[in-house]
């Protein structure tokens, strides 16, 4: 198979850890054959497998990543308790990077070279991502991604069980801009300053501009992370509505949702008005705020908790019961999410490619997981695309209930075929 990869140079990388991209970068090649180092691990030659836990358990992601961190654990649990792979108990080496973008690289690398893991499963931002990214493809590692993120980039080194723009951004769009979702014509594209809620809205706003929305009828705003003063924010987006029926965007991550949320309810903004469609808010985000002011608002996933099904069942009830034997805090109200589904999904998929290939070595792990399927709590069965390393996956819509779930509004009949490198950028 060959594959290719994002071409981010070293100073591109340090501006998007800053929030400042240079999107022009984005660019694709084909992937060269075997240049990566020997120095891949070599875990499965003693006792245990060891597999790598890289998610913010501090810091501003640290409302989004612990729970995925939980979830890789629960995974670990249950599939040591059904033999383990390979005949084997797999170890978890957990590491805080704490939501600090260049420590997701040295604790990567920690992580294949004095841990010697054979697989790691984390990061959340697409910042994150790409500070790993140099490191897995050098050691020849394996990292498995379990969340949404912008696309143009395909590495071999990478798993993406999370969506691509063309799995939950393009599809959320036309969403609203449908009779069934309102017929939006002016967009907000608010974000936090960084690599993912950037080429996202640049990708966005090609596809706006297709559409035939102009310019004028498109506002873009971006906040810092952690940010926590919305109030002139959410003022402004009251003014840009007036006239037109008008739809946010959000691609705000972490903890800075909570103040923005709350600003909404605090100046009455109703879905009714001024409905908000969000990418990086789920229910595990919402189990912190008042969520009666925001009845209505939407968000775009390729799993809700509130989906019905005997999978999701089993898997919510797993995780539940996960938070109390593990006293995890606030564990009677335990919410599941679209991360931790592909999270699930992710670990389960790899553990099935080792299997399939009698070991833990990469390149033959790599190999395995070509078209490996996973009856997923979403009801699907998602599939691993044997050429572009990303999930088949389906897109939900999903409307804010009172509490804190979501009513599912829209839904594929079918998973999807993602599509890394979208149409609407340069190539």
């Amino acid at each position: 198979m060959k594959f290719q990869r994002n071409l981010f140079s070293k100073s591109m990388l340090v501006a998007s850890m800053a929030g400042v991209v240079a999107l022009s970068g984005c660019s694709k090649s084909t992937e060269s054959s075997d240049s990566a180092s020997t120095a891949q691990p070599a875990a499965s030659t003693g006792e245990t497998i060891k597999v790598g836990i890289l998610h913010s358990l501090s810091g501003t992601m640290a409302i989004s990543e612990t729970s995925l961190k939980d979830t890789a654990l629960m995974a670990i649990n249950e599939i040591n308790a059904n033999g383990g792979v390979l005949g084997k108990k797999l170890e978890p080496v957990v590491v805080d990077p704490a939501s600090d973008w260049p420590l997701f690289a040295e604790q990567a690398r920690q992580l294949i070279t004095q841990d010697k893991v054979a697989v790691i499963f984390g990061a959340w931002t697409s910042v994150s991502r790409k500070s790993v990214l140099p490191v897995v493809e050098e050691l020849n590692g394996l990292l498995f991604y379990p969340v949404q993120y912008e696309g143009q980039e395909q590495s071999k080194n990478i798993f993406y069980t999370g969506a691509a723009p063309n799995q939950q951004a393009i599809p959320a769009v036309e969403y609203l801009m449908s009779e069934e979702g309102g017929q939006a014509e002016r967009f907000v594209l608010l974000g936090t300053d960084y690599v993912y809620p950037r080429t996202t809205n640049q990708i966005l706003r090609a596809f706006l501009k297709s559409k035939g929305i102009a310019d004028a009828d498109i506002m873009e705003e971006y906040t810092p992370f952690g940010h926590s003063n919305y109030q002139t924010i959410v003022s402004n987006i009251k003014k840009f509505s007036a006239g037109k029926k008008t739809a946010v965007i959000s691609t705000i991550n972490g903890d800075s949702n909570v103040p923005f949320y709350r600003e909404l309810g605090n100046q009455g903004i109703k879905a009714s008005d001024i409905p908000v469609m969000a990418f990086s808010v789920g229910e595990e985000e919402l189990r912190g705020i008042d969520t009666k002011p925001l009845v209505g608002h939407l968000a775009s996933w390729n799993y809700f908790m509130s989906v019905k099904n005997p999978v999701n069942t089993e898997f919510t009830n797993k995780m539940k019961q996960y938070a109390v034997d593990y006293k995890l805090p606030n564990a009677n109200k335990l919410v599941t999410n679209d991360p931790m589904e592909a999270t699930y999904v992710g670990i389960n998929m790899w553990k099935q490619a080792v299997e399939k290939a009698g070991t833990t070595e990469v390149d033959q792990v790599r190999e395995a997981m070509a078209g490996q399927e996973f009856k997923a709590p979403s009801g699907y069965t998602l599939k691993m695309d044997a050429s572009n390393h990303h999930l088949h996956k389906p897109v939900m819509i999903g409307q804010i209930r009172a509490d804190g779930q979501f009513d599912i509004v829209y839904k594929t009949p079918k998973t999807l075929q993602a599509e890394p490198w979208s149409p609407y950028l340069p190539k």
